[in-house]
């Protein structure tokens, strides 16, 4: 896989909770010097993040339920459509792990597939953290996820524990087959590290560090 490959499939993410608006533009400054397609940052940014970025033809993505899951699906509807609003053109939302784990599959699909009505066809990705849950709870969700209609299932945020492995990613293509993408996101941290985690099947990456990662460096951030 070459640079520019990789570069494509990256959405490079600045979600720590102090981010300054200078460390925004720094960010979005980053972001074009070296070409990645999608950022995400936290939804009081999304505006000034997208100011900045649409001239250059970069999207703009936001995390609904961020970093817990546990809102309720009104909160998190609402939230996506004012992000929308706002200038977001990629959403990722966490699932809801307390429905999830308490067996109720029917809530846990409904949260996912309000949020998909309310995204009006942008891609929606739903973040499930793998390293919270067993290799049934994975096959489930993602089966789930699938039935709500959303675009990929996500392996973590990488502030909750864990996060992108290869054996996850693998697990979650296994079920996802060519129906919906797998985004693999906390714990890449190197250019081998975004190279194994491809060939496990992954077609997007999220990671705060994009640009060591691209560099040949060594990120220090996990999510």
């Amino acid at each position: 896989m070459d640079k520019q490959q990789l570069i494509d499939m990256i959405d490079y993410t600045l979600l720590t909770p102090t981010a300054s608006k200078e460390d925004i533009k720094a960010f979005c400054e980053e972001t074009i010097e070296y070409g990645f397609k999608t950022v995400f940052v936290n939804p009081f940014y999304v505006s000034y993040a997208h100011s900045l970025l649409s001239p250059h033809n970069i999207k703009v993505g936001v995390p609904i339920g961020f970093s817990l899951g546990g809102a309720t699906t009104h909160v998190k509807v609402e939230e996506t459509k004012e992000a929308i609003k706002n200038g977001a053109e990629e959403i990722d939302m966490l699932v809801n792990l307390g429905a999830l784990k308490s067996g109720e599959y029917d809530v846990v699909k409904n949260d996912i597939a309000e949020v998909v009505k309310a995204s009006q066809g942008l891609t929606t990705k739903v973040i499930i953290e793998t390293a919270l849950l067993t290799d049934e709870e994975k096959v489930k969700v993602t089966e789930i996820i699938i039935e709500a209609g959303a675009d990929f299932v996500k392996t973590a945020t990488g502030f909750n524990g864990g996060g992108a492995t290869v054996e996850d990613v693998k697990l979650l293509r296994s079920v996802a087959g060519d129906k919906i993408g797998v985004k693999a996101a906390g714990g890449v941290k190197t250019y081998e590290d975004a190279v194994n985690i491809v060939a496990a099947g992954a077609n997007r990456i999220g990671a705060s560090g994009a640009v060591a990662i691209i560099s040949g460096g060594v990120s220090e951030a996990s999510y």
